[in-house]
């Protein structure tokens, strides 16, 4: 399905990626997001996604942006896939003969297969390694035979390059605007363990910690609840005096 209202058309307005203007690395916009090329890539085709309100954490987008956000995304994987690992194009029907009636289906078509992968992050906060203060979904094409994974190591090196200078997107952004004082550090690594390190936790541990969130889900959904109430009472003595 075809995103409403996206282009891929050069922005009428200037766009910014937290205080940078980046109007000219703009390749697609929809209502609420933008997606433009990065500075310095990690891998060919690396590329960012962002909510064109520039919410600095995940849960500050509105559900209309937050479901934007990820329909942009998607597009933009479709799009990367095409131009770096697009194999054979998508399967259609066979067509009809002249005297055979029109096929009744309602089923998508076909997506085409293709040779390779993405790696999808976000670094949400700068404790995760956000250098940028505006939410930016990374969209990594991984080229079978080129830029994939490799096979021979468990773990994969692009997530240590993001969380290193390599990734540091906003460090990217502070040199090419001469600001080297406000360049900001990397972070948000993860402390190497070995997986032999890594001990199976017992159905007991993970019920309780369960249990736990689930708890909290309840007490957030009772907020909600009353919020939800206050947000209708207002809304009915604005048109009904009590």
């Amino acid at each position: 399905m075809r995103m409403s209202s996206s282009s891929s058309n050069p922005p009428q307005r200037p766009i910014h990626f937290g205080p940078f203007e980046v109007t000219n690395q703009v390749f697609l916009t929809t209502p609420h997001s933008f997606a433009l090329v990065n500075l310095k890539p990690l891998l060919p085709g690396h590329v960012l996604v962002c909510p064109l309100t520039p919410h600095r954490r995940l849960t500050e987008l509105s559900p209309a942006e937050l479901t934007d956000l990820w329909s942009a995304v998607q597009r933009v994987q479709r799009m990367l896939a095409r131009h770096y690992f697009l194999s054979a194009p998508p399967t259609s029907p066979a067509p009809a003969s002249p005297t055979s009636p029109p096929p009744q289906t309602t089923e998508p078509a076909a997506e085409p297969e293709y040779l390779g992968s993405f790696n999808i992050a976000l670094q949400d906060g700068p404790e995760s390694g956000q250098t940028v203060p505006h939410v930016h979904v990374h969209v990594i094409p991984r080229i079978r035979g080129c830029t994939a994974k490799s096979t021979a190591t468990p773990s994969d090196e692009l997530y240590e390059r993001m969380a290193s200078e390599d990734g540091n997107v906003g460090g990217w952004q502070w040199d090419a605007h001469n600001n080297a004082a406000r360049r900001p550090q990397p972070g948000g690594q993860f402390p190497r363990i070995e997986d032999a390190e890594r001990m199976a936790r017992g159905m007991a541990e993970m019920e309780a910690e369960a249990r736990v969130y689930r708890d909290i889900l309840k007490v957030m959904e009772g907020e909600e609840e009353v919020i939800e109430r206050q947000g209708i009472r207002k809304e009915m003595e604005s048109v009904i005096p009590f």
